[in-house]
C-alpha cells in the first residue's frame, strides 16, 4: 500500500505537459503547477493572440501573468527525490493504440511486457516482479504480452485451454477432456505446436521457394515487357516503312499511269486533227467542183457542154467516210475498267492480308511453360518476320502489277490479273505456295512434348509440366498450329511410328476430354489423314465420312505432302518421293480459317514439319 501512495505522489507532483517530476515548479493564478520551463513553451503559442490560458481548466488570462517560483512544491519534489521517489517514466513506456496495457497499473497504465497463462493477466516490467520473485507464481507460464488471452479461455468452462483434439482439431480445457471430447484422440498443446511448427517449417521452405522462383519469373516477365515494347516499337517502323513503299508504288503506278494516258491522247488527238484537216479541205474541193458543175448544166453550147463535162466528170476517189471508222465514245473506258478491276483486286489482297496480320498481333502472348527462353511462345520479333514476308509479298503483287500495267493497260491485261492460277501437277509448283508453319505450345497436351523450332512434336511417356491454358487439349494427344491458313497454302510433314493423324482443323475445335467432340477427323470441325506404320493410309472426317475411316490403296511414305486451296474448298494429300502421288482430296466448305495439327497414339510418336527454305 505504501508503494501505491509514492506512485500516487509521484503523479500528483508530475507535469500535465511533459508528463515528468515537476522542475522549477511555477503556479498560474488558477492554482495548477508546471515546469516552468513547460509552460513558458505553452504560452509562447499564445503570444500572438493575447492571451493566455491554464492548459488543465483553459482558465484565460490578460495579461500573460508573472511567473514565480513555488518553494512548497520545489522542497517537496526535491525530499521525495532523497527518499528514493523514481522519476516519472518517459512517454512512449506508457501504453498506446495497438500496445497491450498493464492490467495492474491505475490511471494511465504502461505497456505490458508479459502475460500470464495462469493468472490470464498481463503486466509491465514493476507488477511482472512477483513472478519472478514470489515463489506462489514460480510454475506459471509466462509469454510474451498478448491482448488476445480471450481466445485461450474455454467459452463453456471458462478455463485456461491447455488440451488440443485432434479428433475434432481444436482447443479445449481439461473439463472438456472428461465430457464432451471423451474417448478422442488428445494431446498437450505444446505437443501439438511442436507437430505443427515442422508443417508449418516445411511450408515456410516451400513458400520461399516458390519466392525465388516467382522472382526469377518477375525478372524473366520483366525481360518479356521490354522485349515486347522493343519489338512492337520495330514493328511499327517496320509497317510504317512497308506502307510508304506500298503507297510510293501505287503513286509510281499513278504517275505512269497519267503520264501513258495523256501521250496517248496527244497522240490520238494529233491523228484526228490532221484527218479532220484532210476532210475539211476536200469537202472545199467538192463543193467548188458542185459549182462548176452546176454552172456548166446551164450552159446552151452543146460543144462546150460536151468538151467541159468529160474533164469535170472524172471525180478523184473519194476518201472513206470517216464517221465509219469512229468507235462509240468510249476511247478510254477500258482502261478505266482495268483500273478498276486492279483496285478490286488490291483491295482483295490488302484485305485478306490485313486479316493475317490482325490474327497475328491478337495471338501475341507471354508463354512460360518452360524456363529456358528459347522454348517459350514465339516473340513478336519471330511474329512480324514472318508477317514481314506475307506484306512484301503483298508488296511483290503489286510491283507485279506495275510492271503489267507498264506494257499495256487495257480490258485483256486486267482479266489476265485476275485470272485463276493452274492447279499445280510438279513438286516445284507446290513449292510455289509453301508457307512457314509453326505448333502452339498453348494448345499442345501434357503428354507432348515441342522441339526448340515448334516444329516437330513427339508422344512422351510422362506427362510434361506446362502452365494451364484454355486453348489445351485435355482428352486428345493433339496440337494444332499457331497459324491460320487461307487461300493457297502447301506444307510436307515427315512422320514416325505407330500410328499419327495429319490434320487441318477450326482453331474453335473442343478441348473437351470426350474425344468424339475434341479428337481430329471425327466431328465436323476437322479432316484428317490417319498414316500407320502397317503401310496404309486413311482419310477421315466427321463431315464427308461420319467419322469413319476411308482407305486408299497404294504404297505408304514416311513423308507426306499437303495442299489446302481455301476458296475452292479442297485439301488434297500427297505420297512425296521422287513424284508427286495424289493420295486423296477432300471437297468440302471451309467457313473459317484453318490450322494444321498432328493427333498421335503411342509413346515414341513423332510428326515434324518439314523446312520448306
Amino acid at each position: 500500500m505504501a508503494q501505491q501512495g509514492v506512485q500516487l505522489d509521484q503523479e500528483q507532483l508530475s507535469c500535465s505537459i511533459c508528463l515528468d517530476l515537476l522542475k522549477d515548479p511555477v503556479t498560474v493564478p488558477c492554482g495548477h503547477s508546471y515546469c516552468r520551463r513547460c509552460i513558458e513553451w505553452f504560452w509562447k503559442q499564445d503570444d500572438q493572440r493575447g492571451r493566455f490560458s491554464c492548459p488543465q481548466c483553459r482558465h484565460t488570462f490578460k495579461p500573460r501573468p508573472v511567473l514565480k517560483k513555488n518553494t512548497m512544491l520545489a522542497e517537496v519534489v526535491e525530499s521525495l527525490k532523497k527518499t528514493g521517489l523514481q522519476a516519472a517514466p518517459p512517454d512512449h513506456c506508457y501504453a498506446g493504440s495497438g500496445d497491450v496495457a498493464c492490467d495492474v497499473c491505475t490511471r494511465r497504465r504502461l505497456k505490458a511486457v508479459k502475460t500470464c497463462l495462469q493468472c490470464l493477466v498481463s503486466y509491465c516490467d514493476t507488477h511482472l516482479q512477483p513472478h519472478y520473485q514470489s515463489p506462489a507464481f514460480k510454475k506459471h507460464k509466462l509469454v510474451k504480452a498478448s491482448g488476445e488471452l480471450q481466445e485461450n479461455i474455454c467459452s463453456r468452462h471458462n478455463r485456461v485451454s491447455e488440451l488440443f483434439c485432434r479428433t475434432d482439431q481444436q482447443c479445449i480445457c481439461s473439463l472438456c477432456s472428461v465430457e464432451e471430447h471423451k474417448g478422442h484422440n488428445m494431446t498437450s498443446a505444446a505437443a501439438e505446436r511442436t507437430e505443427r511448427q515442422k508443417e508449418l517449417n516445411t511450408s515456410q521452405q516451400n513458400i520461399q521457394q516458390r519466392i525465388q522462383e516467382r522472382e526469377k519469373d518477375v525478372k524473366v516477365l520483366h525481360k518479356e515487357v521490354e522485349s515486347i515494347n522493343h519489338c512492337a516499337d520495330r514493328a511499327v517502323d517496320d509497317s510504317d516503312t512497308i506502307f510508304t513503299e506500298l503507297i510510293s508504288s501505287m503513286q509510281r503506278i499513278q504517275s505512269e499511269v497519267r503520264e501513258l494516258i495523256r501521250v496517248q491522247q496527244e497522240r490520238q488527238v494529233s491523228h484526228a486533227e490532221e484527218l479532220r484537216r484532210r476532210v475539211e479541205q476536200e469537202a472545199t474541193e467538192l463543193r467548188s467542183r458542185h459549182a462548176e458543175l452546176e454552172q456548166l448544166s446551164l450552159t446552151e453550147d452543146h460543144i462546150h457542154f460536151l468538151q467541159r463535162y468529160t474533164s469535170l466528170s472524172r471525180i478523184s476517189a473519194l476518201t472513206h467516210p470517216v464517221s465509219s471508222n469512229v468507235r462509240p465514245l468510249r476511247y478510254f473506258e477500258d482502261v478505266t475498267v482495268a483500273m478498276s478491276k486492279m483496285r478490286d483486286k488490291l483491295e482483295e489482297i490488302l484485305s485478306e492480308e490485313g486479316t493475317n496480320v490482325s490474327e497475328l498481333v491478337n495471338r501475341v502472348d507471354v508463354v512460360l511453360s518452360t524456363p529456358e527462353p528459347e522454348t517459350r511462345a514465339d516473340t513478336l520479333e519471330d511474329i512480324l518476320t514472318e508477317e514481314g514476308t506475307n506484306v512484301s509479298e503483298t508488296g511483290n503483287r503489286v510491283k507485279k502489277l506495275k510492271k503489267k500495267k507498264k506494257k499495256k493497260i487495257h480490258r485483256g491485261q486486267a482479266q489476265a490479273v485476275l485470272s485463276t492460277a493452274p492447279e499445280p501437277k510438279t513438286r516445284a509448283e507446290f513449292l510455289q505456295y509453301a508457307c512457314p508453319i509453326t505448333l502452339d505450345p498453348n494448345t499442345m497436351h501434357k503428354h507432348l512434348s515441342l522441339s526448340k523450332g515448334k516444329r516437330k512434336v513427339t508422344f512422351m511417356d510422362h506427362p510434361q509440366i506446362c502452365l494451364e491454358h484454355p486453348e489445351r487439349f485435355t482428352g486428345c494427344y493433339q496440337v494444332l498450329s499457331r497459324e491460320g491458313l487461307t487461300g493457297r497454302c502447301y506444307w510436307e510433314v515427315k512422320w514416325s511410328g505407330m500410328i499419327v493423324h495429319i490434320v487441318v482443323s477450326y482453331k474453335d475445335i473442343s478441348r473437351a476430354e470426350c474425344s468424339s467432340v475434341s479428337g481430329f477427323g471425327v466431328n465436323d470441325k476437322s479432316w484428317a489423314l490417319r498414316c500407320t506404320e502397317e503401310e496404309s493410309f486413311c482419310v477421315r472426317s466427321g463431315i464427308t465420312h461420319k467419322g469413319c475411316g476411308t482407305p486408299i490403296p497404294g504404297p505408304v511414305s514416311s513423308r507426306v505432302g499437303v495442299y489446302l486451296d481455301h476458296s475452292a474448298g479442297t485439301l488434297s494429300f500427297y505420297n512425296v518421293s521422287d513424284t508427286m502421288t495424289l493420295l486423296h482430296t477432300v471437297h468440302a466448305t471451309f467457313t473459317q480459317n484453318l490450322h494444321a495439327g498432328f493427333y498421335l497414339h503411342r509413346p515414341g510418336v513423332t510428326a515434324e514439319l518439314c523446312d520448306l527454305k
